[in-house]
């Protein structure tokens, strides 16, 4: 038996679980838990940072990266009322991390304490995040952390992974406590959630797969999660099937591949909408058919379910027939599926498994292909000042060696970005598209550094969202971790503002950014704000100019920033809509609506 205190237990785990890093920031309600990990300071490293969400935000990418759940600190009151936005990252986009926030002591509990939220009930901090994380555990003594540590770990990391709230009274970090220290590797190391499809339903896959004419593969972040992408490929290939991806499975297949159809979305490519939406069988692996991915679920846009036959395979069956009905719907891991159907194929020795008819549908996809290409060319001659977005993107995109990480942000560079940048790696480019914050790939990509340090690590934001966010800039100085930030410069809300041009009649209001005495396009010098922080930053005007700023940034291994002048006048067009219920959609600025009988 061990005397131990609260925050000892939990670091002792943290450590067991082979945690490197501790993001957060300190606060009177969390001093005895960072005084546990001083103890331990050799064994794991503390990070502080400068806004708590930027904590959530780096240990979100550093699992994206590494696939290693790290631990983030956050002090009583509103400290951790700021960790809200950045669990509900996380909880969407289904990335664990575990989430220590601190509150007031229990021996002052519903007696309205300095920072205590007690309204409703005692010590209620617990109730603000319940519906943005997979669940919150609350021990109020000493003896009671053992258990809720190593339990909220479980939840955090089997099944569906996603983030876990331990709250812990100001009292039970320094409570001490007899105990047998949980031993980690015992009660983690051998559960398995990698469950497989039910033999019928397997059976019932395989013969839909062969029997198709017209079949599609659909991959979204489970495929990338799931560690399937090599599964992905084998399948692609041995049944010569064609791969499109939801934004959240960019990746998954390298783009570059003679089957990757690319990204299916409002502004997808025509090739990807084109092909589902006339697939005869799709096999959706890994994705939630969300309304940017389905076209808002108008039928003939991205897809035409029924009467095209829909195989769901996803962990959680709560996604499977939520959006779409189901030719059949399996609840399984979709890389332990995959390798089901190869054993499956190969117990049926079949003479040929691609039907002959197959490469004419590839040869017609290679038609829409070109159609696509033909559509998007003129964008990338474009030689302009401000900059053409799609010219920066493609810019951005050929000045990223292979190995790079490129965490995007969220706004209208991001929209870009999936349509023209091509990723070769399931982590080459990483984005939110379930709560979709501002200011994700700003602080992300320090995460994504501290895992991958041998790799550049470059975030494209808007400049909306690094101005919310700027305070990276110090801890990247402080820690020296040297990401590139290309704070993609349209002085606006620029999505926004294209939805009050699309769809309000031009009625513009608080969505662009001006100078009070001459109303000229206005934002902070993004640059000097860098230099006054110690980070090397550039002022860039020209396309031809980004790609070399791009690639003198990876060369300085340095914390460095590109303030990219680029133009808001454009939206990225593709092949299907995104409707906003009572304002209507748009048509597609390629290929229009097809439906299927």
């Amino acid at each position: 038996m061990k005397r131990m205190n609260g925050g000892q237990i939990i670091v002792d785990y943290l450590i067991q679980q082979k945690v490197p890093y501790l993001f957060g920031l300190c606060g009177h309600g969390n001093i005895s838990f960072i005084d546990a990990f001083y103890e331990r300071a050799s064994e794991i490293k503390a990070l502080s940072v400068h806004h708590e969400s930027v904590s959530g935000f780096m240990a979100d990418v550093y699992y994206r990266v590494s696939g290693q759940p790290v631990a983030t600190f956050t002090s009583c009151g509103p400290g951790s009322a700021n960790m809200p936005i950045c669990l509900a990252n996380s909880f969407l986009d289904s990335v664990p991390f575990l989430a220590v926030t601190g509150n007031v002591p229990t021996s002052q509990f519903n007696r309205g304490a300095f920072q205590e939220t007690y309204r409703s009930y005692q010590a209620d901090f617990p109730s603000t995040v319940r519906a943005y994380c997979k669940r919150v555990f609350q021990p109020t003594r000493g003896d009671m952390v053992p258990l809720a540590v190593r339990q909220a770990w479980k939840t955090m990391v089997t099944g569906r992974p996603g983030p876990v709230v331990l709250d812990v009274p100001f009292d039970i970090f320094k409570e001490e406590t007899e105990l047998e220290m949980p031993k980690a590797a015992e009660w983690d190391a051998n559960i398995t959630c990698r469950c497989g499809a039910d033999p019928e339903g397997l059976c019932r896959a395989v013969d839909m797969l062969l029997g198709a004419e017209r079949p599609v593969i659909l991959v979204g972040q489970g495929v990338k999660y799931g560690k399937a992408t090599k599964e992905l490929l084998v399948l692609a290939e041995r049944l010569q099937i064609p791969v499109a991806c939801s934004s959240s499975g960019m990746g998954a297949i390298d783009s570059q591949h003679p089957l990757a159809l690319g990204l299916i979305a409002r502004n997808g490519t025509y090739q990807a909408n084109h092909a589902a939406r006339q697939a005869d069988v799709l096999l959706a692996l890994g994705v939630r058919f969300d309304d940017r991915t389905s076209s808002s679920w108008l039928p003939g846009y991205s897809f035409n379910i029924p009467p095209t036959k829909l195989i769901h395979v996803d962990i959680d069956p709560d996604e499977i027939a939520r959006n779409y009905p189901v030719a059949l719907g399996l609840m399984g891991d979709v890389g332990t599926f995959l390798r089901q159907v190869f054993a499956e194929l190969d117990k049926r020795k079949l003479p040929k498994e691609v039907p002959p008819n197959r490469q004419g549908w590839l040869r017609t996809i290679d038609g829409y292909r070109k159609q696509w290409e033909e559509f998007i060319a003129p964008g990338f001659r474009e030689d302009s000042t401000p900059i053409n977005p799609q010219r920066a993107a493609h810019e951005i995109d050929k000045a990223l060696p292979d190995d790079a990480i490129l965490v995007s942000d969220i706004g209208i560079h991001h929209n870009w970005l999936i349509q023209f940048c091509h990723p070769k790696r399931p982590d080459s480019l990483i984005g939110s598209m379930g709560f979709g914050p501002m200011g994700f790939g700003v602080a992300g990509v320090l995460g994504a550094k501290l895992a991958a340090p041998q790799r550049p690590c470059i975030s494209v934001c808007g400049d909306g969202a690094f101005f919310m966010h700027a305070s990276v800039l110090g801890t990247a100085a402080e820690y020296n971790i040297p990401v590139v930030w290309v704070v993609w410069n349209n002085y606006s809300y620029a999505s926004i503002r294209g939805l009050q041009r699309g769809y309000l009649g031009g009625r513009e209001l608080v969505t662009d950014f001006r100078h009070p005495a001459t109303g000229e396009p206005y934002n902070p010098d993004f640059a000097a704000m860098a230099r006054s922080a110690g980070i090397q930053g550039v002022r860039v005007d020209k396309a031809a100019d980004l790609g070399e700023a791009l690639q003198q940034a990876i060369r300085a291994e340095k914390p460095y920033l590109i303030d990219a002048n680029i133009g808001a006048d454009m939206n990225p067009g593709g092949a299907g809509v995104w409707e906003l219920p009572g304002l209507g959609h748009k048509q597609p600025a390629i290929g229009g609506r097809h439906l299927m009988d």
